[in-house]
C-alpha cells in the first residue's frame, strides 16, 4: 500500500461522526492526514484547522460537507491539485464533480470508511 496524503474536509470533533472516524481510520491505515473543520481541535495527532491553509502533495480530498457548504472551498480544493476527490454519502455534488473532472481529477461518489475496510482506498 502506498500512503496517500489525504485532506478530510468537514472533520468533526465528535468521535461518533464519520469524518472523525475517517481521520482515525486513515491514520491507522498509514495515510498522512490533514483536516479542516469548523473549529480547531485534535483527532489523535492531527490538528484540525478551521481555515484552509496552503498544503502540498495532497493525493485525496475526502468530503464530509454537503454541496452548499462546499462552495467556499471549491477553488481551494482545486488549487491543491489532488489526484482524486471522494464525495462521501450526503456530500455528492455533480456540478463540482464535473468541474474537478475537467481538471483531470478523479471523482468518486463513495464512502471513505468502506473503501478503507475493503482495501480499495
Amino acid at each position: 500500500m502506498t500512503p496517500k496524503k489525504t485532506l478530510v474536509l468537514g472533520a468533526s470533533s465528535k468521535p461518533e461522526q464519520y469524518s472523525n472516524m475517517a481521520v482515525r481510520n486513515l491514520l491507522s491505515a498509514g495515510h498522512p492526514v490533514e483536516a479542516i473543520g469548523r473549529d480547531v481541535f485534535t483527532i489523535g495527532p492531527v490538528i484540525v484547522k478551521s481555515n484552509p491553509e496552503p498544503l502540498t502533495d495532497i493525493h485525496t480530498v475526502t468530503m464530509y460537507l454537503n454541496a452548499s457548504r462546499q462552495a467556499e472551498y471549491q477553488d481551494y480544493i482545486l488549487s491543491l491539485h489532488p489526484k482524486r476527490i471522494i464525495f462521501n454519502p450526503g456530500a455528492e455534488n455533480p456540478s463540482f464533480s464535473d468541474k474537478a473532472q475537467q481538471q483531470g481529477i478523479e471523482v468518486l461518489d463513495a464512502c471513505t470508511l468502506v473503501m478503507l475496510s475493503v482495501g480499495t482506498y
